[in-house]
This record gives structure tokens, C-alpha cells and sequence, in this order.
């Protein structure tokens, strides 16, 4: 049983899993980091329509609420078929799976539905894993309430 308590117990903290809108980066910086690297192809609008991040950018999904999201799923953006099979297995948003993609979304893809054809739509990359981590920080500030 204390086998069990202990081991329990450095799970808990060997865990990386932070709540929604709890992100380890650093949102302030995220957000100059969205503002220098992502606003050209997204934006963050709620769903009344306001504007919150970026400009009105479409060439990529609407971020806003990213934070828990399904992947693949804002209904009328053409996703490629990778990211939609990970959304229909279940896999969402969390800034481990953020950051990875955003350095490298086709290698993410391909890593994580083991296809090694799988392709990527976004084609820029976020290069340093600690401005990553900041941006997910930032997005995730916004959220459904």
C-alpha cells in the first residue's frame, strides 16, 4: 500500500498536466511572439465575432479557446486529413502537443498517427521551444467560458 502512495504521489507531480489557460510559458511574451510570428495566418475571435488577437487572418484556423480543443475541429476550416484523423481519435490541445506541432507540424503528424506520408498544411514553424511554450500561454488566456 505505501508502494502504491508513493507512487502515486510522484506521478502526480512528474505530471505535466496544467489546467486550461495554466500554461509554463510565458503569456506576456506569448503575446509578442503572436503578434511577430502567427497574426499574418491567425486570429483569435470569440464567438460573438470580436476580434481579440491578431487581425482577420483565415489562412489558418481561428485559435481562440485552443486550449482543450479537439484537434481538427472548427467546423468549416479545410484541415488536412492527418490532423483531422488525430481530432476523431480524441487527441486535443495541450500545450505538450502545441508545442510540438507548432516546431514541426508535419513531423508531428507523422509522429503521432505513425503515417510516415502524413503532411502538415502550416508550413511556418516556430523554431524555439521556449517562444512556443509562450505562445500557448497567450492562447490559452482566451477561452469559452
Amino acid at each position: 500500500m505505501k508502494a502504491i502512495t508513493i507512487a502515486a504521489t510522484l506521478a502526480a507531480f512528474a505530471s505535466p498536466a496544467l489546467a486550461e489557460g495554466d500554461a509554463a510559458g510565458d503569456a506576456a511574451a506569448g503575446e509578442e511572439q503572436f503578434n511577430r510570428q502567427c497574426v499574418a495566418c491567425h486570429v483569435v475571435r470569440d464567438d460573438a465575432g470580436e476580434v481579440l488577437a491578431g487581425r482577420s487572418a483565415r489562412t489558418g484556423p481561428n485559435l481562440y479557446a485552443i486550449a482543450g480543443r479537439t484537434l481538427g475541429s472548427i467546423e468549416d476550416f479545410r484541415y488536412g486529413d492527418a490532423i483531422v484523423a488525430l481530432g476523431e481519435a480524441g487527441t486535443t490541445w495541450d500545450e505538450e502537443n502545441f508545442v510540438a506541432f507548432v516546431q514541426d507540424p508535419t513531423d508531428y503528424l507523422r509522429e503521432a498517427t505513425e503515417a510516415p506520408r502524413a503532411r502538415g498544411k502550416m508550413a511556418y514553424r516556430v523554431r524555439d521551444p521556449q517562444e512556443a511554450a509562450d505562445i500557448y500561454a497567450f492562447l490559452a488566456t482566451f477561452g469559452a467560458e
